[in-house]
């Protein structure tokens, strides 16, 4: 009998429907799927942990072991039935799938199973990157071997964070109840601690700040039977009496147009979404955490509507069939006219630098969603339109900016409007672009001068971090995984 390993009971079902007709078979709170002599079971994520070997909450401590995770923490009894549940197949297993997901935790998870239950070194791996039944059913009939260097990656990260989160959270909370005579359990980790230590940098940076006053003048002024505003060549004026001689040496005067500067900036479509970019761009336009941007990508992965999300790669690999794809894309109404200019050309998408070896970057598969939460299709239609922007053309731009002369005082204001579309036809509803188009004006012409007004205001401190940037300055550092990283935020 063929045993295939799922990381999840949804997994599963998707791997048993795309062998056959299934039947789903339960048994004490858990089940499987059997088509004909195959059988797909399910996990539920880690169902082995690691537990101090030896008895005492003394520190430090490096005598450690894997058992399951029902036996080291209460919370976890659910993982019980499934592990039972695995286990009644250990005398019949011929050969053993691991079908987990293609990264580190999916292969530890695999590998833990394999060793702790089967009592097996070997197995053949499924590799995978959509949960599309083509897809899948290719993953099957052509196996892989297990990528050793992947578990052992895993294992030896997950020695680490417990030696470094047990040893020192252990430390903190004597420390604290050595001096206060209070009992307060305190925890830290090895992402956890320098992730902290940046965020009390920043916040010791705020509050060392002081502000420093200074003072702004501005233009109002009417061009050509439209008005403008513009901002004194000097940004910062540091003394209050020098912004009060601008604004007198400007009043009753008139305006000239002293200087007309133009150029067109070409815009390159954007890379494709790799997780962090995509919780990054999700926080900034919906206020969405890392966490729920990964929970709602891993529920559209499950239902086969992306791919694989927990992915560092900005690259479309030329194996995928990005045609198949985008025609299957424009059955959908709402992108079936960027689908069909995109199909009369050359298929080419723009990529970013960062490489993943196991995925590739986040896109759609093409199959049609039927029924999506507010949320999901928000992330849906985010993943879908950076997607199609990737394959089409370079945006263009036009920068203006115009120096008034107002009595030997220079005022500069500037815009920009959109000569090309390009990609940006695909990514409109998410882009934020102020279109200022100012008459088509000449050095020497006048302007009649409406307001001026002096402003006074602050320095301001640094920012503190939002969950969407401490993310971003997680992955620039190296800190925890594309996978841990949104976690570690809620701890």
């Amino acid at each position: 009998m063929i045993i295939i390993i799922a990381e999840k009971p949804a997994a599963a079902e998707r791997i048993a429907k795309a062998l056959g007709e299934p039947k789903k078979v339960e048994e004490g709170g858990a089940y499987y799927f059997q088509v004909g002599d195959k059988v797909v079971i399910p996990a539920v994520g880690h169902l082995f942990g690691l537990k101090q070997a030896t008895r005492g909450s003394y520190y430090p401590v490096f005598e450690v072991e894997w058992a399951p995770t029902f036996e080291i923490n209460k919370k976890n009894e659910y993982a019980r039935k499934y592990l039972e549940n695995l286990k009644k197949f250990v005398g019949v297993a011929e050969d053993v799938y691991i079908a987990t997901d293609y990264d580190v935790e999916g292969s530890v998870i695999g590998y833990n199973i394999l060793r702790f239950v089967f009592n097996r070194e070997k197995a053949k791996r499924m590799k995978f990157s959509t949960l599309t039944k083509e897809e899948l059913l290719h993953a099957f009939q052509n196996p892989t071997e297990l990528n050793m260097g992947m578990i052992k990656a895993g294992l030896t990260r997950h020695t680490l964070d417990w030696y470094y989160g047990i040893n020192l959270s252990r430390a903190l909370t004597h420390s604290i109840k050595k001096v206060g005579k209070v009992f307060s359990v305190l925890s830290i980790g090895r992402v956890q601690g320098p992730m902290l230590y940046f965020l009390v940098k920043r916040e010791r940076e705020i509050r060392a700040f002081k502000p420093k006053p200074f003072w702004q003048v501005t233009l109002k002024f009417r061009l050509r039977g439209k008005e403008f505003e513009a901002l004194y060549r000097e940004k910062q004026i540091w003394e209050e009496e020098k912004a009060y001689e601008v604004v007198k040496s400007c009043e009753g005067k008139k305006g000239i147009i002293k200087d007309v500067k133009k150029r067109v900036v070409r815009k390159n479509p954007p890379a494709p979404f790799d997780l962090t970019s995509l919780q990054t761009e999700a926080y900034n336009l919906f206020g969405y955490s890392p966490k729920r941007t990964l929970d709602i990508a891993q529920s559209l992965y499950t239902q086969a509507y992306i791919s694989y999300p927990r992915t560092s790669s900005q690259k479309l690999p030329r194996q995928l069939d990005l045609r198949g794809i985008l025609k299957k894309l424009s059955a959908q109404k709402e992108f079936r006219e960027l689908c069909q200019e995109i199909l009369k050309g050359k298929v080419e998408p723009h990529e970013g630098k960062k490489k993943d070896p196991a995925h590739p970057a986040i896109h759609p598969t093409g199959e049609v969603p039927k029924k999506l939460t507010g949320p999901e299709r928000k992330i849906y239609e985010l993943i879908v339109r950076r997607f199609l922007s990737c394959f089409m053309e370079p945006a263009e731009r036009e920068s203006i900016s115009l120096t008034v002369d107002v009595n030997g005082n220079e005022f500069l204001t500037s815009g920009s409007r959109t000569l090309k579309e390009g990609w940006m036809k695909a990514y409109k509803p998410f882009l934020k672009l102020q279109e200022v188009e100012f008459p088509d004006v000449k050095v020497g012409e006048e302007v009649e001068v409406r307001k001026l007004e002096k402003l006074e205001k602050e320095t301001q401190p640094p920012q503190r971090y939002t969950q969407g940037s401490i993310i971003k300055e997680m992955e620039k550092r190296n800190l925890g995984t594309k996978a841990t990283r949104a976690q570690i935020l809620q701890t």
